[in-house]
């Protein structure tokens, strides 16, 4: 970011006036002036931008985020602001009415010799734009859109306001700058000087060399060549080839060698296709195959597939020539490039084909050899018209196959039967009164149209007839229409990107992964034997090699917990952050302490449009995969419960849980980390693991994205209060939650009074941090007995019992740490937190797996640990144990009720 002596002399350079400057200071001193949402079908999201130092919204991930890439790696780009504070638009309507309207734009660009406000939108959404208002937005020169109310209002301030469209997007370098962002978020990387002089003796020799052939070299890591590439000491041209497919990709010392290997390259090009034009040859020009008839002094004849004669000027045919329009092509490769002939065959039926071939059959052995079918076989009349029909698709198409081909399918009357009028009301009707949110049966719709047909006069159209109508009325349009979006998503057509854009699932292993919960189909039960009720699930997964990063079991419903567990968890293995975190539109995901945490660690986050599955389908399968292949296969499973009049007390799942949080999180360890990793994948051709293994061997270790699992980094995972910061009281400490937190560091004279950052706990409430003297001391509650090992959850719990128990009093109540600690240790509040102590002391035990505790059986056998398992649970539901046989005397008798 510009400093502000940098500022004031950009100022000077362009000579801004002074209201002009006004405005600058107040984008730059303001924040986004609204947070963004996708809507129903953009994923919008926040990235976190080293050259703002700040998290950049955007509002769709395939426009404004390839903006912001352009910006951020853009030299010329000095500082961009997202959400800027709106601007009033001037501008008439359609319908001719002035209309003022208060305007955000997507960004406030300040560059190296301008500056101005942009809006980036997708090239279908402006021509629609442009149809309903053109004063608002309308093409402009060389293609491009413009807002003429948008430039009016900059021009007066000396600004410029742009409209940037989708199709101005380079999806090679969109791929590309994804493809290095983890070398280019590091300023110096290292690199070996071994490296770097074997790199580039190799690249010198040959005055350029492909990637694929760089890579191959033993001597060089690939993490070397790539932050090389990344820190522009070898040059490749970002926008020419993908990196991810290193054949396509050449690479060379300077940009100034590889212009000039280029030119010699045309040049070379340009000699040999001109060199081997002859009469006789055969060349492709705009997709379509021409022969040279001639090769005169002033022009060249080509004559085409359909046998027509075009004549080019010497100069023109050779400039085509160097422009690489016109080719040479070898005889061997000559081929019909009539994509008629071609859609004509595929759409011939097996019968057709056979019948085709055998008429071809008579008609080569005819030109070949002269010989006419016998007539006993086939009449000369019919074998004359078949010849007839052959010539005449040669000379049309040039493929006499095709005229053989029967017209079967051409035969019969397909004009409709209905009088035009009748066939326009009852598409009327269907419109109109079937397809509506009433969801009128057919028959309901039929008997309306029938009265309207009999008012009118004309023809009744069948019941039968009505209905083949509308099952031919596209479904995924009857399904909105009648049902709403949510039943018409089921229906809806899937989205292929025929344009080249960055892969939806990455190029490799920690660049895209998908966050989100659900609740597992199984009941489990207390060490004691209490039912605890379903646990939810929190799943971290890679949308490259389909591998489980992370994942976290507990009794809470999702929150900031479950996120911040399955993030550490995914460090403790693997030592990385994913690149992209694709969430739901949940409140756990847009907390501030989540998204502080990601932007820390440089990890951008895409949130997906809600009721849309399929933008989280790696996610949502998986799900799917772990109930039915495991979490069902165990007793307690809650399957039967779907349909809830089948329930009994026999078949009840609570009457059957044995399974506690601990146990069930060590065996999903061991399904999830071990069993599915290895199973084949049939998306992927290979398992989970070796395709991120492979990912990782071809495209670097990344090893400058390893995170410490440190205490500096479980402080980060902490959540925050909604400030963020506390008071330091003298004598006291910082207050968090309605609770006093001490340190010997607070004593300092120097901080009391003032805010300082603080983080807690949310397993333990007994304990809080403040950063103090440039580092996080650790505090302890004023009544750290009392509340050492009670959750956050349990905290809040108490708060809630207490203030409900204080609303008979008149005076305003207010929640203290003392009251909270009297409360919690008094037998009044005992079946209020019961259960979730039982769930926060199952939590803690998952907790003791993921530090070391049973994770360290990893070497036991699977009988081994469910025999563990068993040991765990009560006499009372533990089948392999059964109870001694009581005496008769010592059991007591009752009377039948």
């Amino acid at each position: 970011m510009l400093t502000h002596d940098d500022l004031l002399l950009w100022f000077q350079r362009l000579a801004i006036p002074a209201q002009t400057r006004s405005i600058i200071d107040c984008v730059r001193s303001s924040g986004p002036s609204r947070h963004v949402g996708g809507g129903r079908s953009n994923v919008s999201g926040r990235y976190p931008s080293r050259k703002m130092g700040v998290t950049i919204q955007f509002e769709s991930h395939r426009v404004e985020l390839a903006g912001v890439y352009e910006m951020e790696h853009d030299a010329g780009v000095l500082e961009y602001y997202d959400q800027p504070p709106p601007i009033k638009l001037d501008y008439e309507s359609a319908a001719g009415k002035r209309m003022g309207v208060i305007h955000t734009p997507d960004f406030f660009v300040i560059r190296d010799s301008e500056a101005g406000w942009e809006e980036w939108k997708t090239e279908e959404e402006l021509r629609r734009l442009a149809e309903r208002n053109p004063n608002r937005y309308c093409g402009g020169a060389e293609g491009r859109w413009r807002c003429p109310p948008g430039a009016d209002y900059a021009e007066r301030l000396g600004l410029y306001y742009r409209v940037r469209s989708s199709a101005e997007i380079d999806w090679v370098f969109q791929r590309n700058i994804q493809f290095l962002e983890d070398y280019l978020r590091v300023d110096s990387p290292a690199i070996s000087t071994a490296s770097r002089e074997s790199v580039f003796a190799h690249v010198s020799a040959t005055h350029g060399m492909r990637l694929e052939d760089l890579l191959r070299l033993n001597t060089v890591p690939r993490d070397d060549i790539f932050a090389m590439i990344a820190a522009n000491i070898l040059y490749v041209d970002l926008r020419a080839a993908p990196l991810v497919e290193p054949s396509q990709v050449e690479v060379f010392t300077t940009p100034e060698v590889a212009s000039r290997t280029k030119r010699d390259s045309a040049r070379k090009l340009e000699m040999l296709s001109w060199g081997t034009v002859h009469c006789g040859s055969t060349v492709t020009w705009d997709g379509r195959i021409w022969k040279v008839v001639n090769t005169g002094e002033a022009s060249m004849g080509l004559l085409s597939e359909d046998q027509r004669l075009t004549e080019l000027p010497m100069a023109a045919f050779q400039s085509l020539i160097r422009q690489r329009r016109i080719e040479v092509v070898p005889n061997d490769l000559v081929r019909v490039s009539d994509s008629a002939v071609h859609e004509q065959i595929s759409r011939a039926s097996e019968r057709d084909l056979q019948m085709a071939n055998y008429r071809a059959g008579h008609i080569s052995r005819y030109l070949d050899f002269g010989t006419l079918p016998a007539k006993t076989d086939l009449p000369a009349r019919t074998f004359y018209r078949w010849l007839a029909c052959y010539r005449s698709a040669e000379a049309s198409c040039g493929s006499g196959f095709v005229g053989l081909l029967p017209k079967h399918s051409q035969r019969g009357n397909y004009t409709p039967k209905l009088p035009e009028a009748c066939q326009r009301l009852m598409e009327e009707f269907i419109a109109v009164d079937y397809e509506t949110l009433k969801q009128k049966t057919k028959y309901a719709s039929w008997a309306g149209l029938k009265a309207a047909c009999e008012k009118q006069g004309i023809l009744v159209p069948s019941y039968k007839t009505f209905c083949v109508a509308t099952s031919r009325r596209p479904t995924f349009t009857q399904t909105l229409k009648r049902k709403g979006r949510r039943a018409a998503y089921q229906v809806e057509a899937f989205y292929w990107e025929l344009d080249q854009k960055t892969p939806r699932h990455g190029d490799r292993p920690f660049e895209i992964a998908h966050l989100d919960h659900t609740e597992l189909d199984i009941e489990l039960v207390s060490q004691s034997g209490q039912v605890l009720g379903r646990p939810w699930m929190t799943l971290l997964t890679d949308a490259f090699s389909r591998r489980i990063l992370a994942f976290y079991i507990t009794f809470d419903a999702p929150s900031y917990r479950s996120c911040m567990m399955v993030l550490r968890e995914c460090v403790r293995r693997l030592g990385r952050f994913p690149q992209i975190l694709v969430v739901d539109g949940g409140s756990e995901f847009g907390s501030t302490y989540f998204e502080t945490l990601l932007a820390r660690y440089e990890c951008t986050k895409k949130t997906r449009p809600p009721a849309k599955a399929r933008f989280g389908s790696v996610c949502e399968r998986l799900f799917g995969t772990a109930n039915t292949r495991f979490v069902h296969n165990l007793l307690g499973n809650t399957q039967i419960t779907r349909n809830v009049r089948q329930v009994t007390k026999s078949v009840d799942p609570k009457k059957h849980a044995i399974w506690s949080l601990p146990g069930l999180y060590d065996r999903t360890c061991e399904y999830l980390y071990e069993i599915y990793d290895t199973i084949r994948h049939p998306a992927l051709g290979l398992s989970p693991r070796e395709a991120y293994a492979a990912g990782i061997a071809a495209n670097g270790q990344r090893p400058q994205r390893q995170i410490s699992y440190d205490q500096d980094f479980l402080i980060w995972t902490l959540p925050t209060t909604s400030k963020g910061t506390a008071k330091v009281s003298p004598g006291r400490g910082v207050k968090l939650n309605h609770i006093f937190y001490w340190s010997d560091a607070l004593r300092d004279p120097g901080i009391e009074r003032q805010q300082v950052a603080v983080r807690y706990d949310p397993f333990d409430a007994g304990i809080a941090y403040a950063y103090v003297g440039k580092r996080w001391v650790q505090c302890i509650s004023e009544h750290y007995s009392a509340f050492r090992g009670k959750s956050e959850r349990e905290l809040m719990l108490a708060s809630t019992e207490l203030r409900r128990l204080a609303q008979q009093h008149a005076g305003q109540f207010t929640v203290t740490a003392k009251k909270l600690a009297d409360f919690l240790a008094s037998v009044e509040s005992e079946e209020t937190l019961r259960a979730q102590r039982l769930q926060d002391r199952e939590a803690k035990s998952v907790l003791t797996i993921i530090e070391g505790g049973l994770a360290k059986r990893g070497d036991m056998t699977l009988n081994e640990a469910e025999d563990v398992h068993q040991q765990d649970v009560p006499n009372t539901l533990n089948p392999r144990i059964m109870p001694e046989p009581a005496a008769s005397e010592h059991v007591k008798i009752f009377e039948e009720y």
